[in-house]
């Protein structure tokens, strides 16, 4: 997600030896410097990527297959900040949605206490273009067919970073991806929150970065499991808790290709360690879209497994 002095050090050069010659030649009237563009405040950067399996708090968002991704973002040299990203998505997990668009925005900002502290604070809205629980066949006419509730949710964020260690906290500022009681929950799931820390340190070999993280995500509802049959038809056996804690670590480098700079490149291996709610025969491992040749299709979209990223800034 950022103008030079050679010009002014390459008059003064000039300018001395002016002075230097004179005694020998005719004075001559200097041209007049043109007066240097003022420095611009904002910044823009963009940038475009693929993923081998888009993993997002450790729960694959593609049903296991690959992502194109793209983004862009501006900054204010006082700490503003401001961007858009979006990714390809499975209907599998979010109905009739196949792209997930976020808009973000937010103040980063320092410490003066304590050198090399900083901050961030912001809000982040998911929106999944055309998606909801309406498209779920799943759902009797009592349990959100009327009502559609949305996969869009919306997120306010804080977050602590010093050196190459980072933390932020993030709270839903209504129902966490259209879980309510129309949906099947006991309730409303507004205050969901999910904690992270992140660390990217810079090994000293390579120009590679060790990335570690690892989230914990609390949801405010249960799920009601005896109102949903599981994939062997089994009623009411789906679990009803839907927290989990997720990991993922990996490396990073930075590179250019033929002098275009920009390129970056990670291997990882991401997961969590949910084993109900997001495996094969759990409720959101289950599909979501409509049954394919009658059967309905299952994965674990919370094993862990290794995801190789490629991508670049502009």
């Amino acid at each position: 997600m950022r103008k030079s002095i050679l010009l002014t050090a390459v008059l003064s050069t000039l300018a001395m030896a002016n002075i230097a010659y004179a005694e020998e030649a005719p004075a001559e009237a200097a041209p007049a410097a043109a007066p240097a563009e003022p420095e611009s405040n904002w910044t823009a950067t963009s940038n475009i990527g693929f993923v081998s399996d888009y993993y997002t708090r450790g729960i694959s968002q593609t049903w296991h297959k690959p992502a194109v991704q793209g983004g862009f973002d501006i900054a204010h040299s006082s700490g503003f900040f401001a961007g858009v990203w979006g990714s390809n998505v499975t209907p599998n997990t979010f109905p009739d949605a196949t792209v997930e668009l976020d808009l973000y925005g937010g103040y980063t900002g320092s410490i003066p206490a304590v050198e090399g502290l900083g901050y961030t604070v912001g809000v982040i809205g998911y929106f999944y273009p055309g998606g909801s629980w309406k498209k779920y066949d799943g759902l009797t006419a009592d349990q959100g067919k009327k009502s559609g509730g949305r996969w869009d949710t919306y997120e306010a964020n804080f977050g602590l970073s010093y050196k190459w260690l980072s933390a932020k906290a993030s709270v839903t500022l209504g129902d966490w991806f259209g879980a309510e009681k129309a949906t099947g929950w006991d309730g409303g799931t507004s205050g969901t929150t999910y904690l992270e820390l992140n660390a990217a340190y810079p090994l000293p070999w390579g120009g590679l970065t060790l990335i570690g993280h690892i989230g914990h995500l609390n949801v405010a509802g249960k799920l009601q499991a005896s109102g949903f049959p599981t994939a062997n038809g089994a009623p009411g056996t789906y679990a009803t808790n839907p927290d989990y804690t997720d990991y993922k670590v990996g490396l990073s480098k930075s590179f250019s290709i033929a002098k275009s700079e920009g390129w970056n490149a990670g291997i990882y291996y991401v997961g969590a360690d949910d084993k109900n709610n997001y495996w094969d025969n759990g409720y959101g491992g289950t599909s979501f879209s409509r049954s394919i040749n009658g059967t309905t299709e299952t994965k674990n979209l919370a094993d862990g497994r290794f995801v190789v990223t490629v991508g670049r800034t502009f």
